[in-house]
């Protein structure tokens, strides 16, 4: 029941904190990791076990298909390289290079379980960069990068993390095995999340009650992982082809309702489900506390700041390696029309300071085998994982968005002119929808008048007066929502209407008002395109 109690005190604290970082503009998930680290400090806190096999499933299968659902498949195809760079390349540089740091700390530490330290530490959380970046509107393409890297490094570090751990069990490790276990796993996934999507859409659009649709979406995400698990597949890859896949089938399928309760409940349940993790990374702290004793505290807090050091200066070095090489390729290519700019230093810099790690990494380490003879330094390798996490969720998280002011980098307008032209088409067709019904009634020809004005404001090329008028217009709408609301909370309390008929105009209001919202937020920001969670 204590640990209930804590739990649930716990999450309330994640929820203000969580309310407290949006507005300040801070990742939450960087105040959630001092929590953990406070909650290893404090005496009589419980030290609490849990079941490695589920850790995986728990965390990182929700956190994976909520950031996949928003991906854009086209965009992804365009900076393929760049994201196979990051994805690949880096993640497994950034294992080799902490695994020999580790070593070179503790000797006595075995080659499989460094690697295994490297392959829980390697892939960067950059979702959590790019979502407080998106605020800051920096250039679209590192967004993509970055988003890009984040759905497809944990992939290539889990792949090692398990063969790691395997090796440490078997005490054996054939590098010529690994080839075709990637091809299998990795081919293997891209299949079956295709198969799984095309069988869950079929399911889905059959059920047209919205909580259990909702529930399904919830029982389909964990089924997908558990099933590319069990069959020998990469489990990451699968749910990142079943969300996108998904994605692309359920467009404008979907209605209202099930929109709005769905990107509700996914960003609540992937907020709690980063509390959880970051309150049981810290309960698993106060034991390792209680376990490590004398002159080892010195050893274990030295590895752990070099493995730190270890992971920031590889990706600073290796993202800038690549920077050169991308700028020289492309000065050779100068003469060619269609090239694409050459990447700049400062986009480098600002892409090199985005490795804040997150919840896979605790997940890793909350899943390692609680085997003595195989891991004698699991506790090693769960405080140089969460030191990690709490580095550079708090060092670099918290000084990202001086870093963009310092570097003056600005968003080249792609996505809010693909906006506008969704904008306008979408009026267009509703006013040929409109025109087509014959003699115009009252109602029709104020509809027509509201998609008149949409059309007349997307044609104008996102000009100061015509976003000034698209801003007015939105707060016109959430001034007359609040107005509608106050009359309906007074119609209830005169007893004048029942709650029946007060939650079915309550809904109606609130879908006006969310039309309002996805044009222009309360800041003056463009919310369509910002992601939303799926």
């Amino acid at each position: 029941m204590a640990v209930f109690e804590l739990v649930i005190g716990l999450l309330f604290l994640g929820a203000l904190l969580a309310l407290w970082a949006h507005r300040r503009g801070l990742p939450y998930p960087a105040l959630l990791a001092l929590v953990g680290a406070l909650l290893a400090l404090v005496p009589g806190t419980p030290e609490m076990t849990f079941d490695p096999e589920l850790a995986l499933a728990l965390f990182v299968a929700p956190a994976l298909l909520d950031a996949a659902y928003d991906a854009s498949p086209r965009d992804l195809r365009r900076n393929i390289v760049p994201v196979a760079s990051l994805a690949v390349g880096m993640v497994l540089v950034t294992v080799v290079a902490v695994a020999c740091a580790a070593r070179l700390v503790v000797p006595d530490l075995g080659w499989a379980p460094a690697i295994a330290l490297g392959a829980i530490v390697a892939p960067p959380d950059a979702s959590a960069a790019a979502a407080m970046l998106r605020r800051l509107q920096p250039p679209h393409r590192l967004l993509v990068i970055l988003e890009g890297e984040s759905l497809f490094n944990d992939a290539t570090a889990l792949l090692v993390y398990r063969a790691a751990i395997g090796a440490a069990f078997t005490g054996a490790f054939s590098g010529w095995s690994v080839v075709p276990m990637l091809l299998v796993t990795a081919g293997g996934g891209i299949v079956a999340g295709y198969v799984l999507a095309r069988l869950f859409g079929w399911l889905s659009a059959r059920v047209e009650d919205v909580a259990l649709n909702v529930l399904l979406q919830f029982v389909s995400t964990f089924a997908v992982w558990i099933l590319a698990d069990r069959a020998g597949l990469s489990a990451i890859l699968t749910m990142v082809t079943f969300a996108m896949t998904l994605a692309r089938r359920q467009s404008g399928q979907l209605d209202a309702r099930h929109h709005i309760v769905s990107y509700a409940v996914w960003e609540v349940a992937v907020l709690v489900l980063n509390v959880l993790a970051f309150v049981l990374i810290g309960l698993q702290l106060r034991g390792i506390a209680s376990r490590v004793e004398g002159p080892q505290w010195q050893t274990y807090v030295t590895c752990a700041v070099v493995v730190v050091v270890a992971v920031i200066v590889v990706r600073f070095a290796w993202i800038m390696l690549h920077t050169a090489v991308d700028r020289w390729h492309l000065r050779r290519a100068r003469d060619d029309e269609d090239h694409e700019s050459p990447p700049t230093f400062r986009a480098a810099t600002l892409a090199s300071w985005c490795g804040m790690r997150g919840i896979v990494t605790i997940a890793a380490a909350l899943a390692l085998p609680e085997w003595p003879a195989a891991f004698p330094y699991r506790d090693l390798i769960v405080l140089c994982a969460f030191t990690v996490v709490l580095a550079t969720l708090v060092v670099q998280g918290l000084t990202l968005r001086p870093l963009m002011r310092l570097l003056r980098l600005r968003d080249e307008g792609i996505v809010e002119r693909e906006i506008q032209l969704a904008r306008a088409e979408t009026a267009r067709a509703a006013l040929r929808v409109l025109h087509e019904e014959g003699p115009r009634s009252r109602s029709t020809s104020a509809l027509a008048a509201e998609y008149q004005a949409r059309l007349q404001a997307a044609e104008a090329d996102g000009s100061r007066e015509a976003l000034r008028d698209d801003a007015l217009l939105a707060a016109l709408h959430r001034k007359t929502a609040s107005v509608q609301r106050d009359v309906l909370v007074q119609l209830r309390s005169d007893h004048r209407i029942g709650d029946d008929a007060f939650h079915v105009v309550e809904e109606e209001i609130a879908l006006l008002e969310i039309n309002a919202e996805a044009r222009v937020d309360p800041d003056g920001e463009d919310l369509a395109a910002s992601s939303h969670p799926s």
